[in-house]
């Protein structure tokens, strides 16, 4: 029996991991939960439901609305804050932490799981593309091991199964292309947030779902996947496959492609994190039915009618402190285009007056890489309604 740890557990990717150990009782125990304060009641039925002994939250306002709900029924411990999410990701009794985390949140409670030597079923990429550069090198240092949940990291980890990097000619990330795939210029500029609000594949949650849409979600998973599997950013080629069903793929040196096929549910990425290195039938991931599948297509990426994808794939080459601003810079972003503050083109522009703003640091530590963060994420408040134009 696996013992879990799952940071985020109120978000997308921890419902989902929940609902695959309620489904598989005898192979995992929910040892430790965390989440934000924004579900406080759907927290609450997760305690009731798994029976953590532990449970993080953000603060002491929410920790005591906790305490308060639970009543006399409450056995678990109550941390709180980063110091509280961190124990709760290193417990000596835990053996995977799934980090389920939004954004830049997710960066010290990972780092501080990898430095326990843990399992990380790491769903939270910003902290490769944040910190890679540490992370990486922290991991072979304390005998962690990171297998991946977003559903293409996923896909070239299991591509690879039994190869080296050395054995690649390039990685393949696929993406749909998100709901503006067929969409003129002028009508995604147009784009309110409840349209890009509606992907054709996927169910995740909202920034994700932003992030597919302007095709910001390929240029992170092109640095995150540059950290992860030790490849150049130029041997990482991005293909539109609008029926996700081909994950992603690896290119050997001999020629041969290798990819993972499976439902666009992820569930799938999920369980194979979970249950790696063993494979076990799932109770939660429907089948792929290739007959009802029939054909699939794959297309170039626009980047005129996309420019986050081609701002992306510049930071992605730099070794320093830039992949850290545009990860919180853009996070901010999309929270003010859900907030209609900002248009859906200002997401791209202003990520660029930022980026060209920022001072980088060569070899950025973790306290270099959280206060560019910070910088990053004042900056794109400041630029608010501020209409940038390009000359």
């Amino acid at each position: 029996m696996k013992r879990l740890s799952i940071l985020g557990s109120t978000g997308s990717i921890g419902q989902q991991t929940l609902d695959i150990a309620r489904k598989h009782p005898e192979d995992f125990d929910v040892i430790a939960i965390c989440a934000g304060g924004n579900n406080i009641p759907l927290l609450i039925e997760q305690i009731e439901e798994f029976k953590p002994q532990v449970v993080a939250v953000p603060s002491d306002v929410v920790a005591d609305k906790v305490r308060e709900l639970l009543g006399g029924n409450g056995k678990c411990s109550v941390l709180v804050g980063d110091a509280g999410i961190c124990e709760a990701a290193s417990l000596d009794n835990i053996d995977t932490v799934v980090s389920g985390v939004v954004g830049a949140r997710g960066i010290r409670p990972t780092a501080a799981a990898v430095k326990a030597g843990k399992t990380i079923a790491l769903a939270n990429k910003e902290t490769l593309v944040a910190a890679g550069s540490i992370i990486m090198p922290m991991v072979k240092q304390c005998n962690a091991q990171i297998v991946p949940v977003d559903s293409e990291h996923s896909a070239i980890h299991q591509s690879l199964a039994g190869y080296t990097t050395a054995d690649l000619k390039k990685i393949i990330l696929t993406g749909s292309g998100g709901p503006f795939r067929t969409w003129s210029k002028d009508d995604i500029a147009k784009a309110m947030p409840q349209d890009a609000l509606k992907h054709p594949n996927w169910s995740m949650g909202q920034k994700i779902t932003i992030d597919s849409a302007t095709l910001m979600n390929k240029g992170l998973e092109i640095i995150e996947a540059r950290w992860l599997f030790d490849v150049p950013a130029e041997k990482i080629e991005v293909l539109i496959h609008p029926q996700s069903i081909l994950h992603s793929a690896v290119e050997f040196t001999d020629g041969s492609v290798v990819g993972q096929l499976g439902v666009p549910d992820m569930h799938l990425p999920i369980h194979y994190a979970l249950y790696y290195p063993d494979r076990k039938e799932s109770r939660s991931v429907p089948l792929l039915d290739l007959l009802k599948v029939g054909s699939i297509s794959f297309e170039s990426p626009d980047l005129e009618r996309f420019p986050c994808l081609g701002i992306a794939r510049e930071v992605a080459a730099k070794d320093d402190s830039s992949a850290a601003v545009l990860n919180a810079a853009n996070e901010e972003l999309v929270y003010a285009y859900l907030r209609k503050e900002i248009t859906f083109y200002e997401i791209a522009l202003k990520l660029e007056k930022i980026l060209e703003m920022h001072k980088p640091i060569a070899n950025p530590s973790l306290d270099d890489i959280l206060h560019v963060d910070q910088w990053a994420r004042t900056a794109a408040q400041n630029l608010g309604h501020t209409p940038i134009y390009h000359g």
